[in-house]
């Protein structure tokens, strides 16, 4: 997926995977997935995607600081 935010483009396809986090099993109307990723230039997103009952009805891309990455990853360890 590929998205711009603030005259900048974030990217899946060329964009590193850092960690993937699940809720459920795949077609669970509330299981949804979060994945941070890191664009070649440092920039950081969570992709995120999800069931009708969840929190991501349809797949998105959000921009997130180093620091909210960062506790991102300790809250999914």
């Amino acid at each position: 997926m590929k998205k711009i935010i603030c005259k900048r483009e974030y990217d899946t396809d060329v964009a590193s995977l850092i960690k993937k986090y699940s809720v459920g099993e795949f077609g669970d109307p509330k299981g949804y997935e979060e994945s941070l990723y890191e664009m070649p230039d440092g920039k950081l997103f969570l992709y995120v995607n999800g069931g009708e009952e969840s929190q991501y009805k349809k797949e998105n891309i959000k921009s997130i600081s180093k620091e909210k990455a960062e506790a991102w990853l300790k809250e999914h360890e």
